[in-house]
């Protein structure tokens, strides 16, 4: 049986965290200093594509039939529809309601859909736990308050393939705001170079197209500096752009027209739709260019507050300031500058939904680096950047033109508010417990505003419109796909894993020697015993004095503090030297970073060997009891082979005070944990690739066997995410065993 309790590894570690990463549940309680520097930081990554909009939405909004005429008409009413569309979807959907459902900080279709899991129950993650919900960023209301959701839980449980349903909408809908970070470096790079063609008569558009590849290519190379670098680099141009943009709309209003505030009345939209009828509505998905979901999807990087105060009183006035006239390019270097940060915001964006993505099963697992010292979210991925790089590439040289990609852009930011809207309709049900008014009130007014812009621009399917359809429907069964492997894969272990009482009927030596040492056995299961590890007892004579089954899996949080990491419990009698540790991360939390994992995780099992059993009021904290009294910092040292030397001798000092008896008052199996701990540690890690059935169809044989099967021998495993030393990696697996799922079976390979 296993008893579990939860580990603090040292109070010093958590300091040094905490001093080192402000996470984004803590900026909210900061200074107002470190709140403005946010709110400068975020003018260079969060607003950079919606600041450049003035850019490409007039010309897009009048392209093709629906050309300017000498009347001020149809511009009055363009404009009219921007200042309401402006106003009410970014200011007061977002700023003022949308951005309060924030997760601990996190932003984003999958911050709400985790906000979901957690209160109504829908999280399809494997290896959730009851102890989970006792994670203080787990945040979910009493029995009473659940009664009045209760409604919307039954209707998922009735109806289980309703969570995969819903999964596969937030799926998409994420997919739709990638490719946001696919079409919005090359709308805003194009547009902008383009204007070099009023100085330069007769100037071949393929000149226009060489020149942005080459802006792009040095955008996408400035990543690996991390969004804290270029949010400083980048926020000067935004500022200088926002009040040239500004500047001149105040000059144009009273040089030219003074009466252009008349255009803000919604008369004008309706004289609008009239006079250019099928026309105008089609026009309209060039409108919808001038609003943008990222500076939700960016709101990790930064903070919630720092975030509205930027809009409000910065970007939202400059910008209508701007509308007003419509602005031909004022400066030609700071308007292919400012288009250069234009793509920051969703670059950046993207970053975070990809990392979430993998937390949540529903991606590979791909190298996340962190950028920032002091700012938590703020990261970068390799492999996504030059992904992001080579179809941008794609798009520009293919499309040419930026009319084309705004129709194909109009229709993934449409769609990315639409399913956003859904999502918040169902957090004002279950998490805020909002009257069934009030939620009807905000999807039809909300939901009517983006299905309109929807409906205009799924008319441009074909004239570009195709694109982000494609790529986001390409990367959703990608994504489907990687997430119902990994669920056949978690299957196949839990029902094949060994019984405890085969285990225990081996006798404490497990019918081999017990050689001094730590075998640490990753697993995906949080109970039992893996059937790698049967494997490993029938086929070998020897194995380490303490056995670990370590499990390292994400919880529907976006965070989970070091003080709450580590989950210990023993399995078996005290005289087998097995323990189990559940490694817990949110799915904003990066494995990589926790170079002292060894000594964190012997230092939790040394406390549980010493606190099991005991009352709670004599329980001791490790601040007091230091089993490996040295600091320990996130980055401690500057390689990884570097912080192994240093750990080692730390354990050999740790040893050396044992032999003098300064640890006699340790119980023995502290002591002989610790030694075993000086003998060294092994990592032993299993390999298994699900296999779909012969009599299955040709869909699953194609997704499973080939797709999902390519995804996992090119990720990257989990002891590379954990900075495994290859030197002590023994990588053990059943060969040629195939048990048969309902849908697949499992072949493991050695």
């Amino acid at each position: 049986s296993d008893s579990a309790m939860n580990m603090n590894p040292t109070s010093s570690q958590d300091d040094a965290t905490q001093h080192i990463f402000a996470s984004p549940q803590n900026l909210k309680s900061v200074s107002c200093k470190t709140v403005l520097t946010l709110a400068y930081q975020s003018l260079g990554v969060v607003y950079g594509d919606l600041s450049t909009s003035p850019l490409y939405v007039y010309k897009t909004t009048f392209s093709g039939k629906n050309s300017i005429r000498e009347d001020d008409e149809e511009v009055y009413g363009v404009l009219s529809f921007i200042f309401w569309t402006f106003t009410l979807v970014p200011l007061f959907k977002y700023v003022f309601i949308v951005m309060s459902a924030d997760d601990n900080g996190e932003g984003g279709t999958f911050a709400l859909y985790s906000l979901l899991c957690r209160h109504a129950r829908l999280s399809i993650l494997p290896n959730q736990q009851a102890a989970d919900e006792k994670l203080p960023s787990y945040r979910t209301e009493g029995q009473a308050e659940r009664m009045r959701s209760s409604k919307l839980e039954s209707f998922f449980e009735k109806h289980p393939k309703s969570c995969y349903a819903l999964l596969g909408f937030v799926l998409f809908g994420t997919c739709m705001a990638i490719g946001d970070g696919v079409l919005t470096p090359a709308i805003s790079v194009l547009s902008a170079v383009s204007g070099v063609q009023v100085k330069i008569e007769g100037l071949h558009e393929n000149y226009i197209v060489i020149v942005s590849c080459f802006i792009l290519v040095g955008l996408f190379s400035l990543q690996h500096h991390g969004t804290h670098r270029v949010a400083f680099m980048f926020a000067p141009i935004v500022i200088a752009w926002l009040l040239c943009i500004s500047g001149i709309g105040i000059y144009n209003i009273f040089r030219w027209n003074s009466n252009i505030y008349r255009a803000l009345s919604p008369y004008y939209m309706i004289k609008f739709l009239s006079t250019t009828c099928v026309e105008g509505w089609i026009s309209l998905g060039g409108v919808f260019l001038c609003i943008t979901e990222s500076m939700f999807a960016d709101l990790g990087h930064f903070s919630p507050l720092s975030i509205k105060i930027t809009f409000t009183f910065l970007v939202y006035p400059a910008l209508i300031l701007a509308y007003m006239e419509a602005v031909f390019w004022p400066v030609f270097v700071v308007a292919t500058l400012a288009s250069v940060v234009g793509s920051q915001a969703v670059i950046s964006a993207t970053f975070s939904m990809i990392s979430q993505c993998c937390a949540l099963n529903c991606f590979p697992r791909v190298k996340i680096i962190h950028t920032s010292s002091k700012i938590y979210g703020q990261i970068y991925i390799p492999e996504v950047n030059w992904m992001l790089m080579c179809l941008c590439l794609s798009v520009t040289v293919g499309l040419k033109d930026t009319t084309k990609i705004g129709h194909a852009y109009g229709l993934a930011v449409a769609t990315v508010m639409f399913v956003t809207t859904c999502l918040m309709s169902m957090v004002l049900t279950v998490v805020w417990k909002k009257s069934t008014a009030m939620i009807l009130a905000f999807l039809f007014f909300f939901g009517s505003i983006e299905l309109l812009y929807m409906s205009a621009s799924f008319v441009k399917v074909l004239q570009g419109g195709w694109i982000p359809f494609a790529f986001s429907l390409i990367l959703t069964g990608l994504m489907y796909i990687w997430n119902f492997g990994t669920l056949k894969k978690h299957q196949f272990d839990l029902q094949n894993q060994v019984s405890m009482s085969r285990i225990l009927a081996l006798g404490p030596s497990l019918g081999m020697v017990r050689v001094p040492g730590i075998g640490l056995v990753y697993s995906d299961l949080v109970t039992g015993v893996p059937a790698i590890f049967g494997h490993f007892v029938t086929n070998l004579p020897a194995f380490h004095q303490i056995l670990v089954f370590v499990c390292v899996k994400y919880v529907q949080v976006p965070h989970v503090s070091e003080s709450d990491r580590f989950l210990i419990s023993r399995v078996g009698p005290e005289e087998y030297g097995i323990f189990r540790c559940v490694v817990r991360y949110g799915y904003k939390d990066l494995p990589g970073d926790n170079y002292n994992f060894e000594n964190k995780l012997i230092s939790s099992i040394v406390h549980f060997v010493e606190t099991e059993g005991d009352d709670a009021s004599v329980l001791f904290t490790l601040s007091q009891f230091k089993v490996l009294d040295v600091p320990m910092p996130v980055f401690a040292y500057s390689s990884h082979a570097e912080n192994v030397a240093h750990s080692l001798s730390d354990i050999h000092a740790v040893n050396s005070e044992i032999v003098r008896g300064k640890y006699a008052h340790l119980k023995a199996e502290s002591r002989q944990i610790l030694k075993a701990r000086e003998s060294g540690m092994a990592y032993i890690h299993g390999h298994s690739y699900p296999m779909a059935k012969k009599s299955s169809s040709i869909f699953n044989k194609f997704a499973i066997n080939v797709v999902f099967a390519f995804l996992s021998k090119n990720c990257r495993d989990i002891d590379v995410v954990l900075n495994v030393p290859h030197t002590c990696l023994l990588e053990v697996a059943i060969a040629e065993l195939e048990i048969l799922l309902d849908h697949l079976s499992c072949r493991a390979f050695t």
